[in-house]
């Protein structure tokens, strides 16, 4: 595939990704979405649900690798391809290398809790039996401005309630 068609179809499936992290933003949870993709199909959708479902491993890829699995019949994730607005932490990295899958894309980075590449990279860890292709800044600015809006308006929120 050409590098050019790559990065189209990367970006269609980012904005994918972007509308379940707008889900998210509109029931008050961190904007974070995610979207997998297997043979040019979403197999498995998700976002953020930590605060409103009050679980701790309710994140994007989790919700998202859980439908996929489910859909493909199997734990392996092989030649599927996630489609994430923000790095993944290190759970998620973890369950990414875990479920097999193939390729990782990544919206905007996470320079504090990422585990894609800012804090460490758990993808690319020879000594892990797996380890996923990555690709980062896929329609960064949009993710990133989701991610700042939001944390914007959760800071004025909380100045008024003062």
């Amino acid at each position: 595939m050409e590098e050019n068609e790559k990065l189209k179809l990367d970006e269609k499936y980012m904005r994918a990704a972007i509308k379940q992290a707008q889900k998210a933003y509109a029931i008050n949870e961190t904007p974070i979405g995610c979207v997998i993709v297997y043979e040019g199909k979403i197999i498995g959708r998700g976002y953020n649900r930590r605060n409103t479902d009050k679980d701790p491993l309710a994140h994007a890829e989790i919700k998202a690798i859980k439908k996929a699995s489910k859909k493909m019949g199997d734990w392996r994730l092989e030649q599927c391809t996630m489609y994430v607005t923000l790095e993944p932490c290190q759970m998620c990295a973890g369950a990414i290398i875990q479920s097999r899958l193939t390729r990782v894309v990544v919206g905007c980075m996470n320079p504090k809790a990422g585990c894609a590449g800012s804090v460490l990279n758990l993808l690319d860890i020879k000594q892990f039996n797996h380890q996923a292709e990555l690709t980062t800044g896929v329609l960064e600015e949009e993710c990133s401005a989701l991610m700042t809006g939001f944390f914007r308006e959760l800071r004025e929120k909380n100045r008024r309630k003062r």
